[in-house]
């Protein structure tokens, strides 16, 4: 069969690319087309557009971008129809792929949905939009399950492919030999997230806090869709940087510093203390802030039900509220031992599914049974 995919942004790819894999194991004659990025390309197939070009951020942000935009829908949708895939997947990135699910239903394309977009976040009324025009939904969150029935929505919820990538990791043995770290001072990892804006917004507040902690060595988690030169003017008063390692880094990391995103819910997995951060433009901060209907921005907090990690959120991240939280987070045992309860609790209710392989087989089941 042919298949057609789009991911958006960085762990979209990751989720993407794994699923991939599953799906060749389950259709020997599996086609792939795709925007994505490289770990997708790295499983075959043709990649139209990387994932670097649409990754933008917050409502100003995508609407200075709204004539890109419109250009990329036009040339994705007249690529399907060259295309003619048995099924369109769309992986998160709500806002581009909820507009291809429209185009592709009304061209009598399949659409599967891998990895709902936030919308029980902000703008719920697309869950109407969403049962009009996808066929099939798999699910990574436990409450998205709930969340649908609202709209008398049958949803698959598979597991969440994080606790598989989690489980699935195995660390570079000379990781702190590679990167001239030193074995005798404990690591504070610091994950600023995937995209330039998250970046320029987060990172200098960040690091803010290292004169305060000279005993421990931070670690910025680097990403390879941006230049490993973008983060040279970082790296200064010993602050080191690892590339494309997020995960050797988090299981060495004794705390964390995080800008919300999936990277919560990792760090969380790999049972690592963390502090959640946040901050984007004033005008997308007092727009989301009218509309986003969840009390908690970390997907730690979301899941668990209840505030489990810290979350500094615009003018709430200062240097001053992280330089406290990070104490208490490499002092107070009594504190952190809650906070890994917390972690127990979440791993209980995502539970042990395989992610990928089931979808991958759910996938394959339902398109044969057209």
């Amino acid at each position: 069969m042919k298949y057609y995919l789009i991911a958006g942004e960085r762990s979209g790819d990751t989720h993407a690319a794994h699923l991939l894999h599953e799906l060749k194991e389950q259709d020997a004659a599996a086609d792939f087309r795709y925007w994505g990025g490289d770990l997708m390309q790295a499983e075959g197939g043709h990649l139209v557009r990387h994932y670097r070009e649409l990754a933008v951020m917050g409502f100003w942000e995508a609407a200075t971008s709204l004539l890109k935009f419109r250009a990329y829908l036009k040339e994705c949708q007249r690529d399907i129809l060259a295309y003619q895939p048995d099924v369109l997947i769309l992986v998160d990135y709500g806002g581009f792929n909820l507009r291809m699910a429209q185009f592709a239903k009304a061209q009598g394309i399949k659409v599967f949905y891998y990895i709902s977009p936030k919308i029980w976040a902000w703008n719920q009324s697309r869950g109407e939009k969403i049962k009009a025009y996808v066929d099939r939904m798999f699910v990574i969150l436990p409450f998205e399950e709930e969340f649908y029935q609202r709209f008398e929505y049958k949803v698959d919820y598979i597991g969440n492919p994080t606790v598989d990538e989690v489980a699935d990791f195995t660390p570079t043995p000379d990781f702190m030999t590679q990167h001239g770290l030193d074995p005798d001072r404990k690591i504070i990892a610091v994950l600023p997230g995937s995209r330039k804006q998250e970046i320029e917004e987060m990172l200098h507040e960040m690091l803010a806090v290292l004169p305060a902690f000279q005993d421990y060595q931070f670690v910025v988690a680097g990403v390879s869709n941006l230049d490993r030169t973008y983060y040279q003017h970082f790296e200064r008063n010993g602050i080191k940087l690892v590339m494309n390692q997020a995960y050797d880094l988090l299981s060495r990391a004794s705390a964390a510093l995080v800008t919300s995103g999936t990277a919560t819910l990792e760090t969380a997995l790999f049972n690592v203390p963390q502090v959640v951060c946040y901050r984007t433009s004033s005008l997308t901060y007092l727009v989301g802030k009218a509309v986003i209907k969840v009390p908690y921005i970390s997907l730690v907090n979301l899941i668990v039900g209840r505030e489990v990690v810290a979350e500094f959120i615009q003018n709430g991240f200062t240097a001053r509220n992280l330089l406290d939280e990070l104490k208490r987070l490499l002092t107070d045992e009594g504190y952190v031992a809650r906070q890994k309860a917390g972690y127990a609790e979440l791993r209980q209710k995502l539970g042990q599914h395989r992610a990928s392989r089931q979808a991958a087989a759910l996938m394959v089941k339902y398109l044969q049974q057209k």
